[in-house]
């Protein structure tokens, strides 16, 4: 098996961000040297030129070669570094998620912020997980959407999305509990719309383990059990998350988890991310002309 497609996207990711060294913003709140150091460690392998984004003094204790933008407001400066175009992109690092993501809705005027998270399991195969965020995914259209954007995304990393919808119980459970029920019905008519939309979806109902097999893009029954997911996988199961960037065309944003203190790899994947922006954005000048 090639990993459902997905061989080789690690490092075409990495290649990326070697090629593009963007200058990428960190949000930070209650440094420790943990975090500092996985910042560094990005730039020190050439993945990105860093900017920390948090109090100083606090940072000045631990002590940083990193570029520092005194704020006691991440949450705020993140976003209006990102949004006025001094940094390339932006990870949420260790700022609040609320705050930060509040912000950036304001800044750009989005309605819905859509995120989709890449992950590698304990053995090492990536995937990518939606909906990551508790409050995503609640209607069967912001699934669809969600599905929609997020097959966009992964077709620009030259892979082809498998999708494998995910829902509350086995097939042969209809009737146990009306809560199942409707996600099963959701499961098949999801996996239904999306094929009539040219694009490869599959039902698994809550057999994620078979899902992993074929699948490179989980689709999660709701964001609660979608960020229960990414916390077993990434903090219980010997996994890893790089990182959950906002599907959005303009800007690059990656969100990220305060828990864990590892922040190297979303750093990489936001750089490369600038580096997938800029190549459209010649591309479609190209096209202009």
């Amino acid at each position: 098996m090639d990993n459902n497609g997905m061989d080789g996207l690690l490092k075409a990711i990495e290649k990326r961000a070697l090629a593009n060294r963007a200058k990428v913003a960190m949000g930070i709140r209650s440094p420790t040297p943990k975090l500092l150091e996985s910042a560094k460690k990005a730039q020190d392998q050439g993945f990105a030129r860093v900017v920390l984004v948090g109090d100083l003094e606090e940072i000045k204790k631990i002590g940083t070669e990193l570029e520092v933008v005194d704020s006691r407001e991440p949450e705020k400066t993140l976003i209006e570094l990102l949004v006025s175009g001094e940094v390339d992109a932006a990870i949420r690092g260790t700022a609040k998620a609320s705050g930060t993501l509040s912000n950036l809705k304001e800044a750009l005027g989005l309605e819905k912020i859509y995120r989709l998270t890449l992950l590698l399991t304990a053995g090492g195969t990536p995937f990518f997980l939606a909906p990551v965020g508790i409050d995503e995914g609640n209607s069967l259209g912001d699934k669809l959407k969600l599905v929609t954007l997020g097959a966009e995304h992964i077709r620009r990393f030259g892979v082809e999305p498998e999708v494998g919808v995910l829902s509350g119980g086995r097939l042969e459970d209809v009737g146990r509990d009306e809560r199942v029920d409707r996600t099963l019905a959701d499961g098949e008519f999801i996996s239904r719309r999306l094929s009539e939309q040219g694009i490869r979806a599959k039902h698994h109902a809550i057999l994620i383990e078979d899902a992993i097999k074929e699948a490179n893009f989980i689709m999660a029954p709701d964001g609660i059990s979608g960020n229960l997911i990414f916390r077993t996988i990434a903090f219980l199961g010997g996994g890893d998350g790089l990182g959950a960037p906002v599907l959005m065309e303009d800007y690059v944003f990656v969100d990220t988890s305060r828990v864990g203190g590892h922040f190297t790899k979303a750093i990489m994947l936001a750089s490369a991310l600038s580096h997938m922006k800029k190549e459209r954005k010649r591309r479609g000048i190209e096209d202009v002309q």
